[in-house]
């Protein structure tokens, strides 16, 4: 099997059985997200402990399999991680899917940079680079506590 179709598996795989999916209990910030011109909305649910760990990460939503595959992606990644960790892995995501650099996380074992690098092909179709990053956008917003929708018209 090449790279290409492993990464299309991986999509798919998420797309159609999205990882953590629901509200988790106890959550004690969320975040809404949409994206306009997809019609993209996803819901982030999140439960941090008191040393600002990401205990418990769901989404809810419906979209495009790029939007659902990416949150159940990032629910599965940035789970059991501090708050900054959380943000580098974010930042390596979004700069990596906004350019040709791969994803650089030390953060991540193989495994997971793989799951996360499935997206990577979206950069090629810049409408579906939103669809890929609106949740990591949500979640950004649920760990900072806003209280506006993301709206990935609004964000860059």
């Amino acid at each position: 099997m090449d790279l290409k179709q492993l990464y299309q598996d991986i999509i798919l795989d998420h797309g159609k059985s999205p990882r953590n999916f629901g509200k988790c209990v106890g959550y004690n910030s969320e975040a809404k997200g949409y994206n306009p011109l997809c019609g993209d909305l996803v819901q982030i649910y999140l439960k941090l402990n008191v040393e600002k760990k990401v205990e418990d990460l769901t989404f809810e939503g419906n979209g495009c399999a790029i939007s659902m595959a990416s949150a159940s992606i990032m629910t599965d990644l940035v789970k059991g991680k501090s708050c900054e960790v959380a943000k580098k892995i974010i930042d390596a995501f979004l700069k990596m899917i906004k350019s040709s650099t791969e994803m650089k996380s030390d953060d991540l074992d193989d495994d997971q940079k793989t799951k996360i690098m499935s997206l990577s092909g979206v950069k090629q179709f810049p409408m579906r680079v939103k669809c890929a990053t609106l949740s990591w956008h949500t979640l950004i917003s649920a760990m900072e506590e806003k209280k506006e929708e993301v709206n990935t018209e609004v964000i860059d």
